[in-house]
């Protein structure tokens, strides 16, 4: 995740960046239900309106969460499907923030209604994320259920009133790409916390559809809006947070928008970016599916590091025999292509790993989702360019 407004808070008070540092253990987004009610067009999990036999119990979920404590994870994004839709989600929630979690919850909010809005304040989540694909009919197309942005934008509303923190979710193709202006005008009207944007990612159903993915100038185009946007609500003293994912070459590209807007601070910034260090897939964020496999984010499911039923999270998420999970965890990870290549691996790492493994079969190929071009990031121009072959499935699930 890239950070977006944390960086234009540099650009007026600086400070000095110091060393990086990993957090004790990763955020962990644990997909505790399959069932959905929506089928939206790019979702990773495959999600329908149907009950998914094998999931997590109760108490296996309790279980496994102590270990996670013990082994001194910050944060749980409880998701779906549509975690509301799960008997036991207020219980689970509310387990987890006695125990000292930071506790999200990851929703499309046509759940969150009058019957429901209680409980999910009872259980005071930290931040309650809430899935946008546009305004009202472009929103309703890609979720497949008509009404179903008027359903969403009640739910932000509720949460908004009662003093929850709240963020709008985005991901953006070439279908809604138009809606990105008015979505941004939405989050300021309506008194939104948090802007959310990601990247389409090849994965579940967005690998299905990967011919639909916003191309690199509509990307570009998206960006700048972005930084834009940040940037204004950073001079008009306001405080709210953008952030982006599934693709870290965000952070070169925004290195490049302030070296032409605040060259003097350029400098500052290249060094805070190192420190961040751009992609943390299998580092210092994992994801737990709904039958309790492992993954080293939620765009992996196709690939399982274990399963908690039969292994601790803890060692599984240590276990470095796993080629993948040592690939990822390995600094700087060894990547070919362009991204190799590349002046500022230091910023993005490589990019999104999963982008690259599902296009090529190789997980350690250059990144076709990285939207800079050869210029920009120091490679010379000419090269051949990588070439595409049949999917090759790392692990069967």
């Amino acid at each position: 995740m890239f950070r977006i407004s944390q960086y234009m808070q540099e650009l007026t008070t600086p400070r000095p960046p110091g060393p990086k540092v990993n957090p004790p253990a990763p955020v962990v987004i644990w997909n505790l239900i399959r069932r959905c009610n929506l089928t939206c067009k790019h979702c990773y999990s495959i999600s329908t309106d149907k009950d998914f036999p094998g999931e997590l119990t109760t108490d296996e979920i309790l279980a496994v969460m102590d270990d996670l404590k013990a082994f001194r994870v910050p944060v749980l994004i409880l998701s779906g499907g549509e975690p509301l839709l799960r008997r036991d989600i207020f219980s689970v929630a509310s387990h987890a923030k006695a125990m000292g979690f930071y506790v999200g919850l990851s929703s499309n909010g046509t759940l969150i209604d009058a019957t429901t809005i209680d409980r999910i304040a009872e259980c005071d989540f930290d931040y309650v994320g809430v899935s946008l694909d546009g305004i009202g009919a472009t929103h309703d197309k890609f979720r497949q259920m008509p009404g179903a942005f008027d359903a969403s934008l009640r739910g932000i509303r509720l949460c908004r009133d009662l003093g929850l923190k709240i963020g709008v979710r985005f991901t953006m193709t070439q279908e809604n790409a138009h809606d990105l202006p008015r979505l941004l005008e939405l989050v300021e009207n309506e008194g939104i916390d948090r802007f959310y944007f990601s990247h389409l990612n090849y994965a579940g159903r967005g690998n299905n559809n990967r011919k639909d993915d916003a191309q690199h100038r509509l990307t570009r185009w998206a960006m700048d809006l972005l930084f834009d946007s940040c940037w204004h609500y950073q001079q008009r003293g306001l405080r709210k947070e953008f952030t982006s994912g599934n693709n870290d070459a965000d952070g070169v590209y925004f290195l490049h928008w302030v070296q032409k807007r605040f060259p003097a601070q350029a400098s500052n910034i290249h060094a805070r970016l190192l420190q961040w260090g751009g992609n943390s897939s299998g580092v210092n964020v994992a994801n737990i599916d709904n039958l309790g496999n492992v993954h080293p984010d939620t765009m992996w499911w196709h690939y399982s590091l274990g399963n908690v039923r039969q292994r601790p999270f803890s060692e599984i998420w240590m276990d470095l025999s796993d080629p993948l999970l040592a690939g990822l965890k390995q600094f700087p990870r060894r990547v070919s292509g362009r991204c190799g290549e590349c002046r500022y691996f230091g910023i993005c790492n490589g990019n999104t790993r999963v982008r690259a493994q599902q296009l090529t079969g190789d997980a350690w190929a250059e990144d076709p989702g990285c939207y800079l071009d050869d210029e920009e990031i120091g490679v010379a121009p000419g090269r051949e360019r990588l070439r595409v072959t049949p999917h090759i499935k790392l692990r069967r699930v």
